[in-house]
């Protein structure tokens, strides 16, 4: 039986008739002691907020996020738009000093394009412009310089000054509506319009807008493959975003614009922002006299003279479901509040969700960039129902949870089940058994009956590699978190395991052997820890045995993994094989994905030449490794397959290395500044990596139920735990002497009696306790052998 129950329409309610707080800007937070903790002053949501290559030093860019307004795994993201197509995810990048408008969906942290970016509505004064237009000027347009000292983020609200128009802008949200507030000048000609097409990578490729009354619109906007979207169209996203919008000022003076597009068009992410492409929208003619079109590419406006200082609001409700979907969202959460009501009661939801870990010691930045990577893991798996429980099935069929579960959407598999998903278990296990029911019934609705690796939208998309979700799913089950159906999540793994997976060969011949190969391996090993606690021994010896496919591909004359042929032999060698990057590995290069046998540590040291050799290698590794942490060709932090190589060295009893790099790690690799993030977010993977290791724990391998001790930035941290899901009320980590200086741990105790091991199992940590680390200056070798 399905127990877990979507709490949150009645929370957003409770805080309706909420009292009322103040909201101090996170950019120049002060943060008074003398007052009740509020996790949320820690928030500063421009870190990351950059897809700058050159800052990178290459083409993934770095953080990827967005600085706008949100709320706890929302539906709705209201954030400043700079810029449309290239491989901008976030709409927006910090260094660009224009911003063509403000979206209502965004997503965060991730390359191959970007979708989303809906619904973009932009404030202007005087001529009626229809396109955005180039920041470099070379198309002019709607789009408005922005006073950069005037940019304001927090949790939960957006502020800035449009130089071009001298209107401020503020935004805000709820769950699945957003709202936003615009100061105008005087003019006789004030203007909010809508660029119903616009998507972030590429365009909605049809739009239905009506107006319903002097002060509302409704419609939708289609977004397919051939708009561009994920993968510039490769990522197979197939949504439709429906919206119910209230002004505040009545629609007297209103109208559209219709742009022609030709059949034979391509609408992609590039297509969109050419020359030919913008001038055919440039000519649109001006459509008035009606109340309601549908067209290719529309656009709504609605002008008015306005006073000095002049506030108008803009309420929006957004849902995939249907537009009785959307004026329900609008009517049960936003109808009767504010701006001032809805900014307050989205801090307020950011101050529960965030105060699930409290943390004390670390300087004001260490602060912040722990809670801002707190809040960065709370944006995705979002919320995909309605209001009303309903949600878009994976075969476009409408469902209603009936309460047993919230969908969720943005799954970004083959980076959360690292970092992201451990974390979760341990302080959001509802979240976890939402992201299992909305996979499996997922892989039902499709038809597929196996688990998407990166989904989106109901979308099989394709993106990367392995079986993430039978990381996630296994992980689950050995915590106990089994709130879906397992016997149907279990066959679904197994599916999985056949449609993608080393059976034919024992290996996976491709361009990407070792990273396919490895992977699977992986996963298969998932099943078998799964079928194992399920009591299928039988089965769980079969998925064990599958999980030593990585021995495959290990060439014992190179010494090392090696991409692998379909008639069995061996890829062409280049030199210098190991680092470079591509060859048999996605995104990385044989040294890094070759250490991720997580599973079988001890089977990986054997083939390597024994725990002496790895150790060397190891240091190796490390010591080759640029201090900024920045792309390169060892401990690349900035990219997935190396996350769990600091923790090698707790397995092989020497766990101040762990120490000593994992502090290294989080130190360089995350700053409180924009380019604070050294790669893609990455849908909160980078950072609830930094969220464990600060507080001294951290996975080696999702599946089994050991964590791995390391050196906490903090001097206490407690983690709230689930009384659905966990004996205990909190967990907590306490390091003695702690400092920039003192990153070893010299001796443990763990409620009360010494501990000598350098691993927690997680049931230690699910009733509760208290595990006290002693720190010094220098490594203590004896401890935690």
């Amino acid at each position: 039986m399905i127990s877990n129950r979507n709490k949150l329409t009645a929370v957003i309610l409770l805080f309706v008739f909420c009292a009322m707080t103040g909201i101090t800007s996170c950019s120049n937070a002060k943060k008074d002691n003398t007052t009740k903790f509020s996790p949320a002053d820690y928030v500063n949501p421009f870190i990351g907020a950059s897809t700058s290559t050159s800052a990178a030093g290459v083409y993934h860019g770095l953080g990827k996020t967005f600085p706008g307004a949100t709320t706890p795994y929302g539906m709705v993201q209201v954030s400043p738009n700079t810029i449309t197509g290239g491989d901008n995810s976030p709409g927006y990048s910090y260094e660009h000093k224009t911003i063509e408008g403000f979206a209502f969906t965004q997503m965060s942290g991730v390359g191959w394009f970007g979708d989303l970016g809906n619904f973009l509505v932009m404030p202007t004064t005087g001529e009626l412009k229809k396109i955005a237009g180039k920041e470099d000027g070379s198309i002019t347009g709607y789009r408005s310089y922005y006073d950069k000292k005037s940019e304001v983020a927090e949790a939960g609200f957006y502020s800035v000054d449009l130089t071009d128009y001298g209107i401020n802008v503020q935004s805000s949200t709820t769950p699945r509506c957003g709202i936003l507030k615009f100061t105008f000048p005087e003019n006789k000609k004030s203007r909010i319009q809508i660029d119903l097409a616009r998507r972030v990578g590429g365009t909605s490729v049809e739009q239905y807008v009506k107006v319903v009354d002097q002060y509302t619109i409704k419609g939708w906007m289609k977004c397919t493959p051939d708009g561009g979207g994920w993968g510039d169209g490769e990522g197979n996203t197939n949504y439709t975003v429906h919206f119910f919008a209230r002004f505040s000022k009545p629609l007297e003076n209103y109208g559209f614009w219709s742009a022609d597009i030709p059949d034979g068009w391509s609408r992609k992410k590039d297509d969109v922002v050419s020359a030919p492409y913008l001038t055919r929208v440039s000519e649109a003619p001006v459509i008035t006299g009606k109340d309601e079109m549908k067209g290719k590419h529309l656009g709504f406006y609605t002008e008015f003279p306005t006073q000095e200082e002049e506030q108008i609001t803009l309420k929006v409700g957004i849902s995939f479901v249907d537009m009785e979907g959307a004026e329900n969202n609008f009517n049960t959460e936003i109808a009767s509040l504010d701006f001032n009501e809805v900014k307050t009661q989205a801090r307020q939801l950011w101050d529960k969700e965030l105060s699930r870990i409290k943390i004390s010691g670390g300087s004001d930045d260490d602060k912040t960039i722990f809670y801002t990577a707190l809040y960065h893991t709370m944006i995705d798996p979002r919320i995909f129902t309605d209001a009303d429980g309903r949600y878009m099935g994976g075969d476009n069929t409408i469902y209603s949870t009936n309460e047993t579960f919230t969908k969720r959407t943005i799954f970004s598999g083959w980076d959360v089940f690292r970092s992201q998903f451990p974390l979760q278990t341990i302080i959001n296990p509802s979240l976890v058994s939402d992201q299992i029911n909305s996979l499996v019934t997922l892989a039902e609705q499709s038809g597929k009956e196996y688990y998407e690796r990166w989904e989106i939208v109901n979308a099989y998309s394709g993106c990367m590699l392995g079986n993430p979700a039978l990381s996630v799913l296994a992980d689950a089950y050995v915590k106990g978190i089994r709130t879906f159906d397992v016997e149907k999540a279990y066959e679904y793994a197994k599916n999985t395991s056949r449609v993608f997976g080393n059976d034919k060969l024992g290996y996976t011949p491709s361009e990407l052997s070792i990273s396919h190969t490895l992977e699977y391996a992986y996963t298969d090993w998932c099943i078998s820890q799964l079928a194992s606690a399920m009591g299928k021994d039988e089965e769980a010896k079969v998925y064990a045995q599958k999980s030593q496919a990585y021995r495959n591909i290990f060439d014992k004359e190179k010494g090392w993994f090696r991409p692998r042929k379909a008639d069995g032999s061996w890829q062409d060698w280049p030199e210098n094989a190991r680092t470079t990057e591509w060859y048999g590995c996605v995104e990385s290069n044989p040294y890094q994905q070759g250490w991720f046998v997580p599973h079988d540590i001890e089977g990986m040291v054997e083939l390597m030449g024994g725990r002496k050799a790895v150790l060397a290698d190891l240091y190796s590794f490390f010591d080759k490794t640029p201090d900024d942490l920045l792309w390169n060709d060892y401990y690349n932090h900035a990219n997935e397959p190396v996350h769990f190589v600091p923790f090698l060295f707790n397995k092989l009893n020497e766990p101040w290395n762990t120490q000593k790099w994992s502090r290294h790690i989080c130190k360089n690799a995350y700053r409180n500044e924009v380019e604070g993030i050294v790669g893609n977010e990455d849908a909160g993977q980078m950072s609830a990596w930094y969220v464990l290791t600060a507080s001294g724990i951290h996975p080696s391998c999702p599946g089994d139920t050991r964590l791995e001790i390391t050196s906490p930035v903090f001097d206490r941290v407690d983690f709230r735990l689930d009384p659905d899901y966990a004996r205990g009320e909190k967990f907590t980590i306490i390091a003695h002497d702690n400092s920039p200086a003192n990153i070893y741990i010299q001796k443990a105790v763990l409620n009360g009696e010494e501990y000598s091991e350098c691993y927690l199992d997680f049931s230690d940590i699910v009733q509760g306790g208290v595990l006290e680390l002693y720190m010094g200056s220098t490594p203590n070798k004896e401890w935690g052998k």
